[in-house]
């Protein structure tokens, strides 16, 4: 939880940072949010990436976690169905 709030505060102190150096310019508030979003992305990918890929890995071993305490996945349609192609399948080729 902290990584994940870490990430969007920095993500959204960039983007406050530009739209406000970029007012202060002159170029106009709406365009500047525009700007700033595009800023604000381009930074985030390019220097951010540290955070984010740690922010990724706790997302995706918690994900795993909750998976693993779920247990396996049964689906009975999927059987049913893999069931009835089989049986097609013999019908079209009968095994000799």
């Amino acid at each position: 939880m902290r990584d994940l709030l870490l990430y969007t505060l920095l993500r959204l102190a960039v983007l406050l940072v530009a739209w406000w150096l970029l007012v202060l310019v002159g170029v106009g508030f709406y365009l500047a949010g525009i700007i700033a979003v595009l800023i604000a992305f381009l930074v985030s990918v390019l220097l951010l990436s540290r955070f984010r890929e740690r922010l990724a890995g706790r997302l995706q071993s918690a994900d795993e976690r909750r998976r693993a305490r779920r247990g396996p996945v049964h689906d009975e349609d999927a059987e049913e169905e893999d069931a009835l192609l089989d049986d097609e399948e013999d019908e079209q080729f009968p095994r000799a």
